[in-house]
């Protein structure tokens, strides 16, 4: 009861810091654990274990959207539910998200052993890295149910506004994936094989502690076996929500193998120096991220409880926020670039090309910080179709055509360009979209508050 009043009544601006804190360093943990990862594998298998690796992340990428799709968009429909006491549904919502993990992840792991040869040899596994890539995805598809199920849970948790555990949920799997890697890769003589058991092992561990919350009765949802199964409504409602996560997820690798293929005639330089770029621009966009994770809750839950000047206030609150923070790696990288880039080669031809590129498309960042609230509002208030084109807009819709027609005007500087260019255009279709939305529901608010005044008018006249 605390922290769903904690979410209708405590001052935003806290509210949001309560919330966004938690989650921002959750998803620097994992970034953390990623990159450690690679270090391990690098230095300990070797650079055929790295290609092996990578050669299967397009399968964990899918099965990472999978799980927003269902953890997203379940939570964005709790946190409405609780906001209006409607903790039936929110039951209902839960238990249908535990039977679509467990479907999907069933479904997933069934097509991905059965056709693993051709999935290898579709994510471009060389004769080389073919056996790491086989070791790794042997174990890893498997054990994805754990993987997806911690994923749903962290959201589902943090949808009741209990950002600390659900933060605790993803420090976990993170911390004892580290931990483990050493032990299995290094210790234990494992190599990649290794790497994936670790990884499922500290999946699965984070996955029962997220189900704990739920079974020992810390969650304001009522836990029930009746409401685990299948429901029909409650999924529509889900998956229209969280598909934009789920397709943003998945357009990810295929931008990136769009650019690589456009930059190769450039040569392996250039490819190297977006490598750089976008591990930037990641860690750069990664606060955001964190703010509009915390934004989401705040919002659900007060729209769902017909309280319309605290997401009003929230939107503002946020906007400023998060603007504020986009302008720290901003400003750093364009003071600093040639140091940034200079920190993962040594190389000067490279160093020089990064620190450019990365100048060019981190331009428009701290602007990038309002079209991702935008978006994550839409997602929040459960208007599908905005929240899945502003998703999409930058990435897809404004990159995709940007990188491809660019470089034929601009060369390879056109590849840098595009990005500021498709981050302007999804800035003003969210602005313009967000401003029609938030004055639609200013005159909601407005006609509300005549309502309530008119009405002891009213029934004194009677």
């Amino acid at each position: 009861m605390q922290k769903e009043n904690a979410l209708g009544t405590m001052p935003i601006a806290p509210l949001l810091a309560r919330m966004a804190i938690p989650a921002t360093v959750a998803m620097g943990t994992t970034a953390l654990y990623n990159l450690v990862d690679t270090i391990f594998i690098g230095r300990w298998v070797g650079t055929l274990g790295i290609a092996g690796v990578s050669i299967a992340f397009p399968v964990q990428i899918i099965v990472l959207s999978v799980a927003l799709m269902i953890g997203l968009g379940s939570a964005s429909v709790v946190s409405r539910a609780l906001g209006s006491e409607d903790r039936e549904r929110a039951a209902r919502v839960l238990g249908n998200a535990v039977v679509m993990i467990v479907l999907l992840s069933v479904a997933v792991t069934t097509a991905g052993l059965v056709f693993l040869d051709p999935l290898m040899t579709l994510f471009g596994a060389t004769p080389e890295a073919a056996p790491f890539t086989r070791e790794y995805l042997t174990v890893i598809i498997p054990g994805m149910i754990f993987v997806a199920g911690s994923i749903a849970a962290t959201h589902i948790v943090r949808s009741e506004g209990a950002a600390r555990y659900s933060m605790r949920i993803m420090l976990l799997g993170a911390g004892l994936n580290i931990v483990l890697d050493p032990i299995f890769i290094r210790v234990l003589d494992m190599g990649v094989r290794g790497a994936a058991i670790a990884t499922v092992l500290a999946q699965a561990v984070a996955f029962f502690y997220g189900l704990a919350f739920f079974l020992r009765g810390r969650s304001s949802i009522p836990v029930s076996f009746r409401h685990v199964r299948f429901h029909p409504r409650e999924l529509g409602q889900a998956v229209s929500i969280g598909f934009p996560a789920f397709v943003r997820q998945v357009s990810q690798s295929v931008i990136i193998i769009l650019i690589n293929n456009v930059l190769g005639q450039y040569g392996a330089t250039s490819i190297a120096a977006f490598g750089i770029v976008n591990r930037v621009m990641i860690f750069s966009l990664l606060p955001l991220v964190g703010i509009g994770q915390g934004f989401q809750p705040i919002v659900g839950f007060n729209y769902g409880a017909g309280r319309l000047e605290r997401v009003e206030e929230a939107v503002r609150v946020t906007r400023r926020v998060a603007f504020s923070v986009a302008l720290v790696p901003f400003t750093a990288v364009m003071l600093f670039a040639p140091a940034i880039a200079s920190a993962f080669s040594a190389e000067a031809q490279l160093v020089a090309i990064a620190a450019h590129a990365m100048r060019i498309v981190l331009l428009i960042v701290p602007l990038v910080a309002l079209q991702v609230v935008g978006s994550i509002f839409f997602q929040a208030v459960g208007k599908a179709i905005p929240a899945l084109f502003l998703s999409l807009s930058r990435q897809v819709i404004f990159l995709i055509p940007a990188v491809l027609v660019m470089p034929r005007f601009f060369g390879r500087e056109g590849v840098w360009i595009a990005f500021p260019v498709a981050d302007v255009l999804a800035v003003i279709v969210t602005l313009v979209w967000l401003s029609v939305e938030m004055r639609s529901l200013l005159r909601r608010h407005a006609d509300s508050d005549m309502a309530e005044r008119d009405a002891p008018m009213g029934a004194a006249g009677s």
